[in-house]
């Protein structure tokens, strides 16, 4: 393969420097022969989607081909990393095509019987069963596990928490003894203190966070990704549910109240990512709007940018552009940090050192 030479200002950084590509590797020394394919601009670690479910369409779980068809979406639009939080079928095929972004898998949702959508997660009978559940799903994922933190009770009608403190606690010890990390799904606010307290490593959503649920956060460097774009499908929600008045009215105010959330989450120091909840009822290859939504939200530019790139690939366990880092980047011929316009239209696609847009 011949090796690549870009120049352009590495970001976050504001030094022009360049690098070059060999064996889907980023060098920063001279490679001789090297064909420069970026001369000028801006250089970024590709984009990162922090929730997303490659395996998931509207109707529910989908066959490989259709999800290989989501990855290639993503990839086109520059996510090039993808935390898949919970998915129905085995997605491992797709991490061993060179062609599609990378996918850290947290094996399959687990919940309760009927408090969460049908077919796509574990259902657990017994709320006693969860740690063997998760130790279960720790070995099949890569690194996650998903919970389902709550849900509709219809006998309640409205969210209510699946799970008991002292089971949340034992299940997340054993996935940390297992070297996983734990993220759960929770709109509420019942949920949230129980899964905090417990250790839980990441929320979803979060849209019930209180001031003293994110101070707790912060304190314990519990991430959060919020994933606004979905949130804004709260109202439609609400409006269908008009068999549960209090839930449709709870889902209402959680929407109206997402945005400074968000803010007072980033205002405390809570480690704040992007995710956009693909599949299902949103889109792939979004991101840029999720972004975007974070930064109306209260986030500087920047730090919006670096919620969807290097902050989130250091999360995850990877690197940004670097000696010996993985060839995954964009490039762009304006800076993408005074106009997040500029995210839409990436000159260069490379992934694994190979240019694929």
């Amino acid at each position: 393969m011949t090796a690549l030479h870009l120049r352009g200002v590495v970001l976050p950084g504001d030094d022009e420097r360049d690098l070059w590509v060999v064996n889907g590797r980023i060098r920063t020394t001279p490679v001789p022969n090297a064909e420069t394919v970026v001369d000028g601009g801006y250089l970024l670690p590709g984009f990162v989607d922090a929730h997303c479910h490659v395996g998931i369409g509207p109707e529910g779980p989908v066959d490989l081909e259709t999800a290989a068809a989501q990855a290639e979406t993503d990839r086109d639009a520059g996510t090039l990393l993808l935390r898949d939080c919970g998915a129905p079928i085995d997605t491992r095929p797709l991490q061993e095509r060179l062609d599609l972004p990378r996918i850290v898998r947290a094996g399959r949702h687990i919940a309760r019987p009927k408090r969460y959508l049908p077919h796509l997660g574990i259902d657990v009978g017994d709320p006693e069963q969860l740690p063997a559940a998760v130790a279960e799903q720790a070995a099949y994922g890569d690194g996650w596990v998903k919970l389902v933190g709550d849900w509709i009770d219809r006998d309640r009608g409205d969210l209510a928490p699946l799970w008991s403190d002292d089971v949340l606690a034992e299940a997340i010890k054993v996935a940390h003894d297992a070297g996983a990390r734990v993220t759960a799904h929770v709109f509420g606010e019942d949920a949230l203190p129980g899964l905090v307290n417990a250790g839980i490593d990441c929320v979803e959503h979060g849209t019930g966070l209180t001031d003293g649920v994110i101070a707790e956060m912060a304190r314990r460097g519990t991430a959060l990704v919020p994933t606004l774009i979905n949130i804004e499908n709260f109202p439609d929600i609400a409006a269908k549910a008009t068999k549960y008045p209090a839930y449709a009215a709870h889902m209402a105010d959680l929407h109206a109240r997402a945005g400074a959330m968000v803010s007072a989450a980033v205002e405390a120091g809570v480690p704040v990512y992007a995710g956009t909840d693909a599949g299902g009822g949103i889109a792939h290859g979004r991101i840029v709007d999720e972004i975007t939504a974070l930064h109306r939200a209260g986030m500087p530019a920047e730090e919006a940018l670096g919620a969807g790139s290097w902050a989130a690939r250091g999360w995850l366990g990877w690197s940004g552009l670097e000696e010996g880092s993985a060839a995954d980047l964009l490039a762009f011929d304006d800076d993408p940090r005074k106009d997040l316009t500029v995210l839409r239209a990436p000159r260069r696609i490379i992934l694994r050192g190979r240019i694929v847009g």
